[in-house]
């Protein structure tokens, strides 16, 4: 009977043409859409198409793999001590590029069965990294007990539609207090 091997982690070069090609493909996908060409990814990256495909199925897997380095890069600037309504700013803030992004390429997005699983564990994972700062926030009173991670990231999705780059900064910013006033009306306890 032979023993498993433990699976190594991935060598440190081969992390980096991956981590190249997720940068290359956010950069293509915001610049020249999503139905650019894999190899002008693989391309802009330094590595050859066989690269880019042992890394990534598809395009679908390449757009899903963005996502969750957004979420990984989110993580750690969420500070559970916050008020609640800071934090939703901070996200929607931060979270700017990739819901842009998402939104220029949602609409050739193909999802088949296996993708689709993928992206809402994307939004459950989502939901985990925020689940932290909404419970703290339920305690200090800031959040209504039905308002969970969920709904927090539901706010943080709607609000991110407001950060338009053809609006000047000011503008954006006074859209956002505005909208995130009111979101925080609906998620607060009622009284």
């Amino acid at each position: 009977m032979s023993e498993a091997r433990p699976a190594r982690a991935p060598r440190r070069d081969a992390t980096r043409r991956r981590e190249a090609l997720i940068a290359a493909a956010a950069t293509a996908f915001d610049e020249q859409g999503y139905g650019v060409a894999m190899e002008t990814i693989a391309d802009a990256a330094g590595v050859g198409r066989a690269t880019l495909y042992r890394n990534f199925k598809d395009r679908e897997a390449l757009a899903l793999a963005i996502f969750a380095r957004e979420i990984d890069r989110l993580e750690g600037t969420i500070d559970a001590r916050a008020p609640i309504a800071d934090t939703i700013g901070m996200l929607v803030r931060e979270g700017a590029r990739a819901s842009a992004l998402f939104a220029r390429i949602a609409l050739e997005l193909r999802m088949d069965a296996a993708h689709l699983a993928a992206f809402r564990a994307l939004g459950e994972r989502l939901a985990e990294v925020v689940a932290p700062a909404v419970a703290a926030a339920q305690a200090r009173g800031e959040l209504a007990a039905e308002a969970g991670a969920h709904e927090v990231v539901l706010a943080v999705r709607m609000l991110g539609g407001l950060l338009r780059p053809v609006l000047a900064a000011d503008e954006r910013e006074a859209q956002l207090a505005s909208a995130l006033a009111m979101v925080m009306r609906g998620l607060m306890p009622r009284g």
